[in-house]
């Protein structure tokens, strides 16, 4: 089991930046791979960023070069950077949890957090 808890949305003018965080407890967390996604407006969920099994990031191509994802795994916190903001930016970001597996993540997410709200005005 893995409880995930966000906080850092805001509402930020377009151009300004915002970092997201995840706390992560329980049980499981040493045994997870951890991402952001969120959710628009009238849109499905997508996903943001993501780490892999061996460590790499993958990001969506609308936020590459802009945002940036990093986890303190003595604080067992999962970052967001979010830098340039857009107003297609604006979004619920929630933070997520797959089961970690011997040799890859699982494909999907088991645990979500409650979301953060993020608004980017023009």
């Amino acid at each position: 089991q893995v409880q995930l808890t966000e906080s850092g949305g805001g509402s930020v003018e377009a151009g300004g930046s915002l970092r997201l965080a995840c706390v992560a407890t329980g049980p499981g967390i040493g045994h997870v791979c951890m991402g952001w996604f969120r959710q628009a407006p009238g849109a499905e969920r997508e996903p943001v960023a993501n780490f892999e099994r061996d460590g790499s990031t993958t990001y969506a191509d609308s936020v590459k070069g802009r945002f940036t994802i990093s986890q303190d795994n003595a604080e067992n916190t999962l970052y967001l950077q979010m830098e340039r903001l857009k107003p297609e930016d604006t979004a619920i970001y929630y933070c997520a949890a797959r089961i970690r597996l011997w040799n890859r993540c699982a494909t999907s997410y088991n645990y979500w957090g409650q979301g953060t709200q993020v608004t980017v005005s023009s």
